[in-house]
């Protein structure tokens, strides 16, 4: 399953493919990384039917989580089919919000990635 984290904290980069790298070895999950909702939407234009899986933080400089997620479901109706939004603030309206404008799923910081490989392999 490829997978693409959106999050303007490079540091994420270097966690996801230590928490994941049994699975990035036996070829389960791919990770590209985006750290920003306008790197997001290049990553789309130009690899429109890899991303399965879109997981984005919402407070981001610049293009927010959100906006990025208007921006997906407008022009990229058909890839990716999950978004997955991750926030460190537990904030019910953003929740709302994201979930309104066609989330799947909304993951707070820090991310418990024992919950978040269980949720994204029973994608498969």
């Amino acid at each position: 399953m490829k997978i693409l984290v959106v999050d303007d904290e490079e540091d994420v980069q270097s966690l996801f493919q230590q928490k994941f790298r049994k699975e990035i070895r036996s070829n389960i999950f791919e990770f590209s990384f985006a750290f920003s909702g306008e790197e997001a939407l290049d990553y789309l234009a130009n690899h429109p039917s890899e991303v399965v899986m879109i997981l984005s933080d919402i407070n981001m400089p610049g293009m927010s989580g959100i906006e990025l997620l208007k921006t997906i479901r407008v022009a990229h109706p058909s890839a990716p089919p999950q978004v997955m939004m991750i926030t460190a603030y537990g904030d019910s309206k953003k929740h709302d919000e994201a979930m309104l404008l066609g989330a799947d799923d909304f993951l707070t910081k820090p991310v418990n990635f024992v919950a978040l490989k269980e949720k994204l392999l029973q994608l498969i």
